[in-house]
């Protein structure tokens, strides 16, 4: 029998809106069970910072213009990672290894960049625990793309509570698909924007952070030609095509002069216009943050004729998913099993990822 490993996933997205962790029991292989659950916010002023670097990292030659303050930045990070752990430690302290996603800062595929803000080693040291961290990086130097990650977890989860194919909507910052058949095959890829262009929007016009429910959207009119404008320009372009997206990606200026609530019901249609273009099943279920903009799931429903139907509602917590995926990819990269195959990163065979440190 294949021993199971207690894991703590951390999973900080590109809302940058904090880290969520997750401890869960697994073998890594066909057995999960999840155990706790939290989420600890970023700091305002961390927020801020965040925001402003992310800004400022377009490409190659900025990484290497601003790595003091991503190093300065990567330090504050792991730091928060590594309070936060020790708290959970407390009253888990039989945690067998950590996975450290980091804060993503900058993700281009063509590139074969990915960099995620997160030193492993200062965590291990911090926490006293073995560590994966750079998860992306071996998919990578293999022909993928790097994203998404966590398929071969929606896989495991699937066997559970459903027989018949399935396909997992994740709407974080961007939106990614994860489809299993009924003979257990899973393909997975990004499928286009999901909270970053109305979150951002917001945030520039209003005092908030995000569309709660989408609301301010649906108080909006969409503006047709606007919108038209949008969605010409990207879906002509090779971004369009692209298997792996980042936020930089997508563009919000074909909205400029609207105003705050007619400005959120156009993203919000692009945004829907564009997920609902590939999605590859009518059998949906919802998990991430973009899952609770209702409006969002009401637009995408009415383009694929069919309900997007919610995660939670098969009791599980839409919240952590991509927590407890990396909880349960570091056991797999313990174990030098594959995290990422063709159909899901188009890397050139199944490949482990992940960097293990044991800094203590």
């Amino acid at each position: 029998m294949t021993d199971s490993f207690l894991s703590l996933g951390l999973m900080s997205g590109t809302s940058i809106d904090g880290i969520d962790a997750s401890i869960i029991k697994s073998n890594g292989i066909d057995d999960f069970e999840p155990v706790y659950d939290e989420f600890m916010p970023y700091d305002k002023d961390l927020i801020k910072e965040l925001d402003l670097l992310r800004e400022r990292i377009n490409n190659l030659e900025d990484l290497t213009f601003f790595k003091s303050n991503l190093l300065s930045i990567e330090k504050k990070i792991t730091l928060k990672n590594a309070e936060f752990t020790n708290k959970i430690i407390k009253k888990f302290n039989n945690i067998d290894i950590i996975g450290f996603h980091g804060q993503t800062i900058y993700h281009d595929a063509n590139q074969k960049i990915s960099k995620q803000l997160g030193d492993g080693k200062l965590l291990s040291q911090i926490t006293n625990k073995p560590v994966v961290y750079d998860f992306r990086q071996n998919d990578l130097i293999h022909g993928g793309e790097g994203a998404p990650l966590t398929p071969i977890f929606h896989s495991l989860i699937k066997k559970d509570f459903i027989n018949e194919e399935i396909l997992f909507l994740n709407i974080g910052g961007i939106s990614n698909e994860t489809l299993i058949k009924k003979n257990k095959k899973f393909y997975a890829q990004d499928i286009g924007p999901g909270n970053c262009l109305i979150d951002k929007w917001i945030k520039l016009h209003s005092q908030k952070a995000f569309d709660e429910s989408g609301s301010i959207a649906k108080s909006g009119k969409i503006n047709i030609l606007s919108l038209n404008h949008g969605l010409d320009f990207f879906l002509n372009s090779p971004i369009y095509l692209k298997r792996s997206y980042d936020i930089k990606d997508f563009d919000l200026s074909f909205a400029r002069g609207l105003s705050l609530e007619d400005g959120a019901a156009t993203l919000t249609e692009f945004t829907a216009e564009i997920i609902s273009k590939k999605i590859s099943s009518k059998n949906v279920y919802a998990c991430g943050g973009g899952r609770k903009n209702i409006f969002l799931l009401d637009r995408i429903s009415k383009k694929i004729n069919n309900r997007v139907k919610n995660i939670d509602d098969l009791d599980l917590d839409g919240d952590f998913i991509e927590s407890q995926a990396f909880a349960f990819l570091a056991i797999r990269s313990k174990l030098n099993l594959p995290i990422t195959f063709p159909d899901t990163t188009g890397c050139n065979k199944p490949v482990t990822g992940g960097k293990l440190v044991k800094n203590f």
